[in-house]
């Protein structure tokens, strides 16, 4: 059994995975694809294998994406030969929760004012600082992620409103709407967070219509996948002042392009797809994957955190 992890895991996390597993080889490569067709499982990130990496791991029956985001990987040759696909679905939510819950309170609070007044070494108290308490938000994918900065978010007294495809209930979600419905909840919500995939259903989701009905106040944030809204859309409704401010941490193009107006406008905080950045990101997808390969090689060949390839989650 010879498992190919095609990122390079700190000292300590490579030796928990040989002592654990010592009947498996372990190679730890970092583009270097030397491995490939005599790999049985493939860990990666998701974002560096091709369809030609897929014909040449000849032997390849399950990936393991360190990630929670698939979009990246040659969907069909994965498809056509039927190798396994899992991901690490739920231990974002800790990082990605705090940074959302920090970006918002910083915005809140006037901490760029305030951190702009220090550095030019002014004494100034006339800053528009608001509070969380009494006020609502709308959050686009109340799943793992969106379940814990609801969680975090109803401690702080705010409203929440997930939103999903069905409108089925979620935790932590104070009521809850479809897609199709969104449009009724927008003029409520003070904030409005996007934690969602990358799908066919999801890609464009926001339109011009979706930010004209939100509050010329609101503060929207993307968590998820830059594609949920055009730049152009995005753009002309921060321009028109139709929203007040814009939390991004993925765009549609990443990098984001030295000469994109986003960097130098007021209303935008730019973030480099850095929100589920953890010091403990590589050893909670051990923790996941461990337990799962442990029943692979117990003859269970489902791995918990199945993906699903044709949905795209």
């Amino acid at each position: 059994m010879e498992i190919l992890f095609t990122f390079i895991p700190k000292e300590d996390q490579q030796q928990r995975l040989e002592t654990e597993f010592p009947q498996v080889d372990f190679h730890f490569l970092y583009k270097n694809k030397t491995r490939l067709p005599s790999a049985d499982i493939i860990v990666t990130y998701g974002e560096d294998l091709t369809a030609e990496d897929i014909a040449t791991a000849e032997k390849v029956q399950w990936i393991m994406v360190a990630s929670a985001g698939i979009e990246k990987l040659p969907h069909q040759p994965i498809a056509e030969r039927g190798i396994i696909v899992s991901n690490v679905k739920g231990i974002h939510k800790i990082p990605m929760a705090e940074s959302a819950l920090a970006h918002l309170l910083s915005l809140k609070r006037s901490l760029p004012a305030i951190y702009e007044n220090q550095r030019s070494q002014e004494w100034n108290r006339k800053v528009r600082s608001s509070e969380l308490h009494g006020s609502s938000a709308l959050i686009l994918g109340p799943g793992a992620i969106g379940s814990e900065i609801g969680r975090l978010l109803q401690a702080f007294g705010v409203h929440t409103i997930g939103c999903n495809r069905s409108g089925a209930q979620a935790p932590h979600m104070d009521e809850m709407v479809s897609f199709e419905d969104i449009l009724q909840k927008l003029p409520q919500a003070d904030y409005v967070l996007s934690i969602l995939p990358s799908t066919d259903e999801t890609k464009h989701l926001l339109k011009e219509v979706h930010f004209k009905a939100m509050k010329k106040t609101a503060i929207f944030m993307n968590f998820g996948r830059g594609d949920l809204v055009t730049d152009v859309v995005l753009l002309d409704a921060l321009q028109a002042d139709e929203i007040a401010y814009a939390v991004l941490d993925v765009f549609e193009q990443e990098p984001l392009p030295q000469d994109h107006p986003y960097w130098t406008m007021d209303n935008v905080v730019v973030s480099p797809h850095v929100s589920s950045h953890s010091g403990k990101y590589v050893e909670r997808a051990l923790d996941i994957f461990i337990p799962n390969l442990k029943e692979w090689l117990a003859g269970q060949t489902v791995p918990a955190n199945l993906v699903n390839m044709e949905k795209g989650y």
